[in-house]
């Protein structure tokens, strides 16, 4: 894919969709039982250059576009939401922390690891005894060239997978401003680390879910990401762009489900009639499809402005939340296209059932709908309601 022509970038993505709806969904039922990803789903990961996507030429990567990942993004969403969670990571924060405002020395030393899956990271920010921002309490002590990290988190997606973990903590306790916390890279063989089990979730199974625990874990100073105190502002940068690409999970998930949705209302009869002629059906696929198209063309709009470098963090924000809404709306209407047989698993369209639970995450994703309000009334007031756009 380095050079790539419009034919083959198409004939690329059908390769990617062909995937997500066949080989990850033939995993997905032994998934759902055990919820771990087998070897086999990170063969097919590598093999089809998904590591390499996004990653910079100059790492071993292809060095596509914010636009053509969103597209690519799009094809695997439509498949099971644990294997597209592992993806979305693979493609943006796993690598871009390190390649963003890591030393020249870690980022020699592993950048080129992330081609092929030999370097995969976690991303440890939230705890249960705070919030996700400069509200945190897990702790780095300098002592001497070294940092002491005590502490947990929670939530942490592809914990069990990951052998290295970006995780924020506190270097400056008694500081009242934003620069009370700092970003590290931990491999996870550090003594000291423990991963912790977690219950197995409603939907995206597989992903990994688990709890890091630091018990006076002792980490060379080296493996500091950016100076001491800019820990909030890699979280914050790093999570608008992560914002953006959670929306484009649902864009993929929402035109899936409208597609199952029309292909039951065409075949479904009731009093003579399918349930394509009646109006209040009409009306549902109508609603579906508006917002799918809105939804796609904000996140268009959002990956121009990335890739041309301008501010991004309130469109970002209000991509995932409007994909929130649109997510909510499209589950709830193919849940009532298909009535009671969509309630149930194994139904002979598709995986409706898993679908309406897999797409619940996204409403959690890097921050909740309260947060993503709070980002976009601050970005219009400090610009007075202006949003610019490219041509």
């Amino acid at each position: 894919m380095r050079n790539r022509t419009p034919q083959a970038f198409q004939a690329y993505l059908k390769k990617i969709r062909d995937l997500a709806e066949g080989p990850f969904e033939a995993m997905e039922p032994e998934v759902q039982k055990t919820d771990r990803f087998p070897q086999e789903f990170f063969d097919l990961v590598q093999e089809s250059g998904l590591y390499r996507c996004a990653l910079p030429e100059e790492y071993g990567g292809w060095g596509m576009s914010d636009l053509e990942l969103m597209q690519i993004q799009e094809e695997y969403s439509r498949g099971p939401g644990g294997m597209r969670m592992y993806l979305h990571y693979a493609m943006c924060m796993n690598w871009r922390i390190l390649y963003d405002f890591g030393s020249e020395e870690l980022k020699g030393e592993y950048m080129d690891k992330f081609q092929d899956g030999t370097v995969f990271t976690c991303f440890g920010l939230t705890e249960e005894t705070g919030g996700t921002g400069a509200d945190l309490h897990t702790t780095a002590v300098k002592d001497g060239d070294d940092y002491i990290i005590n502490g947990e988190k929670t939530l942490i997606s592809y914990a069990q997978y990951c052998n290295y973990a970006y995780v924020f903590a506190v270097t400056d306790p008694d500081s009242q401003k934003n620069d009370r916390l700092s970003a590290f890279f931990i491999p996870m063989d550090t003594p000291g680390m423990e991963v912790l089990p977690m219950p197995k979730p409603m939907g995206c199974r597989g992903a990994g879910y688990g709890k890091l625990k630091f018990t006076n874990l002792r980490l060379p100073k080296k493996f500091l990401i950016g100076k001491e105190g800019d820990g909030l502002h890699i979280a914050v940068h790093t999570l608008a762009v992560s914002r953006a690409h959670v929306a484009v999970s649902n864009l993929g998930i929402c035109q899936r489900m409208m597609e199952l949705s029309i292909a039951r209302a065409k075949d479904r009869v009731t009093f003579g009639k399918p349930l394509c002629k009646r109006q209040m059906i009409q009306s549902y696929i109508a609603e579906m499809g508006t917002y799918i198209n809105a939804l796609r063309t904000m996140l268009y709009d959002f990956a121009r402005d990335f890739d041309a470098g301008k501010e991004h963090e309130t469109k970002a924000a209000m991509a995932k939340y409007f994909s929130i809404v649109t997510a909510q709306k499209v589950s709830d209407y193919m849940l009532l296209i298909f009535g009671g047989i969509g309630y149930f698993e194994d139904c002979e369209y598709g995986p409706v059932e898993r679908l309406y639970r897999d797409c619940r995450v996204t409403w959690l994703e890097e921050g909740p709908p309260t947060v993503m309000k709070q980002t976009i009334s601050r970005g219009l007031l400090q610009t007075d309601g202006e949003l610019t756009y490219l041509v």
